[in-house]
């Protein structure tokens, strides 16, 4: 994928802006890469690599569509994992950006090559247009359900137009705004208008944003940093059978073995630890002629 987007720089300058990307957009990068790469556990190859397969892809179906993605920015591999597109069209969509500049609204899909009403339908509410012509393709809204936003908008008293130009001020009114009586006037269903309310008066969430964000250290670099007794913060890296292993900022991982994790007794790591949460441990022992850590959570 790198080589075809870089055709004419050389493979270490397409890493270092991979790099560069990963820590812009994570997401939009990683999904370039098959995640088997990426590391998902030790026992990978000894399972059914089909099934293997299938399931990792519907997890990263499940994350990209849950984010949401901007379609004017997105590559194809990112827009292969949403709902309804396939890789050849993911390219014809990049394609027409390409010979068209950005999307205005989420109809224009509909002129892409390969793009019909069906695929739309399903693809539509997951790609969201900054600064577009509808104020609406910037929400989770799927445009099927625009006319239902309108009259939401109609009732506590305010246009589109006047909701797209006021964004603070249509979402102070909207507070007045009931479910159930709206409910009872219009004979929807109550999730679908719960949904489009929420929607309506709160900004795009990305999920992303409630998640802890990594430690990125710059006072421990090597092991000449570190000291046994010594208190740190670190990210689970990975966790295994027989422990975790934990990024505290040196080169190599240290490990946190299972019967330094708690008090109590623990049959498996995964019960307590998730990769990418951040966590207080101790350091416990240093082996500096095989630079190893090994961590514990003892007496915390």
């Amino acid at each position: 994928i790198a080589a075809e987007e870089f055709p004419d720089l050389d493979v270490t300058v397409r890493g270092a802006i991979s790099i560069g990307r990963r820590i812009q957009d994570p997401l939009a990068e990683l999904v370039k890469i098959d995640p088997k790469s990426i590391g998902v556990g030790m026992y990978q190859h000894d399972v059914n690599q089909k099934q293997l397969d299938q399931s990792l892809e519907e997890v990263i179906e499940y994350v990209v569509n849950k984010v949401g993605i901007n379609l004017n920015t997105a590559s194809w591999a990112l827009l292969s994992h949403v709902s309804g597109i396939k890789k050849n069209i993911a390219k014809n969509i990049v394609d027409y950006r390409k010979d068209n500049g950005r999307f205005k609204d989420r109809k224009e899909l509909l002129k892409v090559k390969g793009i019909g009403a069906k695929a739309y339908e399903q693809m539509a509410g997951f790609l969201v247009i900054l600064d577009g012509k509808n104020v609406l393709d910037n929400t989770i809204i799927h445009p099927e359900s625009y006319g239902i936003a309108e009259e939401i908008l109609k009732t506590v008293g305010i246009s589109l137009k006047e909701y797209g130009d006021n964004l603070a001020g249509a979402r102070e009114l909207l507070k007045n705004f009931s479910i159930e009586k709206f409910i009872k006037e219009n004979n929807y269903g109550f999730e679908t208008v719960k949904d489009i309310y929420e929607a309506l008066k709160g900004e795009r969430i990305d999920p992303r944003e409630e998640l802890e964000k990594p430690i990125l250290r710059s006072d421990i670099l090597n092991l000449d940093n570190l000291k046994p007794g010594m208190d740190l913060e670190g990210t689970v890296r990975n966790v295994v059978k027989f422990g975790a292993f934990i990024d505290i900022g040196l080169k190599n991982d240290a490990l946190l073995h299972i019967s330094e994790i708690s008090e109590k007794f623990i049959d498996d790591p995964n019960k307590v630890l998730a990769v990418g949460q951040i966590i207080k441990v101790k350091v416990k022992d240093i082996d500096r002629e095989r630079e190893r850590v090994t961590l514990t959570k003892k007496g915390l």
